[in-house]
């Protein structure tokens, strides 16, 4: 049993590059409904609490919207000149959508708009997404769990800029996946070293565990290419790494896979790489 497992393969860094996607989804078209707030309006809207009530309320309509897989629906409020901090174009996100879509088609959003503020002809948006997917047999009956940050730049109701802040990623599947505590700093400057845990939280007893680490740059080719992950025997109660940075600014996604006999649980999260 033990030698099959370490041996076993997962493609899986798929569904975490396509996820970075879906925290728009929730905010475009809201913001057509905002436009006949005056600049001040906006550029006092700085927290949830105070942002004009029809953009919550249609952030709301257009997470049940997503919710039902509809790319075409969701594109509309794209820029055809959409630019993506990590280098995707329109035509790359409808692709992912599809792909994630047909992958994952029980996905739940709720998204929460943190500021808004105007700056010029444009309004710059943060927000913070909630994913949750229910296991499928699309999706090989893993449950996946997102929380992500990003800033949106919105000129004329149409997104044309859009920046991950943060994310994190989880996907779980089997009766008990392992409960798994991640420590890893969300920003690093070029070359620096830094340590990356994936503690196990709960007692092991006669489990045995297979996991291991890996960091993948984000590029374009990553949200479509899926990576094998080779499994090893692991001696402690987690994963256990020493990274270093890349010797150019950017962004990392780290990733843990543990699995143990009656379950699997894979964490990513973003490293941002800053210049010194």
């Amino acid at each position: 049993m033990s030698n099959i497992l370490v041996k076993r393969k997962l493609r899986l860094s798929t569904s975490i590059g396509l996820i970075s996607f879906l925290l728009t989804l929730g905010l475009t078209s809201a913001w057509q409904a905002t436009q006949a707030s005056t600049p001040q309006q906006l550029a006092q809207a700085t927290t949830a609490q105070n942002a004009p009530a029809e953009l919550k309320n249609l952030l709301t309509q257009v997470d049940a919207a997503a919710s039902k897989g509809d790319a075409k629906g969701v594109l509309q409020f794209y820029a055809p000149n959409f630019t993506h901090g990590d280098g995707l174009n329109l035509q790359t996100l409808e692709k992912s959508l599809v792909s994630l879509w047909q992958r994952y088609p029980k996905l739940q959003y709720s998204t929460k708009l943190l500021s808004a503020k105007s700056e010029g002809n444009a309004i710059i948006a943060e927000t913070e997404t909630k994913i949750i997917g229910s296991p499928s047999a699309n999706s090989k009956n893993l449950a996946l769990d997102a929380t992500i940050k990003s800033r949106q730049r919105v000129v004329g109701g149409k997104i044309v800029r859009q920046d991950i802040l943060s994310e994190r990623t989880q996907l779980t599947s089997g009766t008990n996946p392992p409960q798994v505590d991640i420590k890893l700093p969300q920003q690093v400057k070029v070359g620096q070293k830094y340590n990356f845990d994936a503690i196990v939280k709960e007692p092991l007893g006669d489990d045995f565990l297979l996991g291991t680490a890996l960091e993948e740059p984000i590029r374009p080719d990553k949200y479509l290419s899926p990576t094998s992950v080779d499994l090893q025997l692991l001696t402690s109660g987690g994963v256990f790494k020493e990274g270093q940075a890349p010797s150019i600014p950017g962004n990392q996604w780290v990733s843990a896979v543990i699995l143990r006999g009656n379950g699997m649980t894979m964490v990513t999260q973003r490293l941002q790489v800053v210049k010194k």
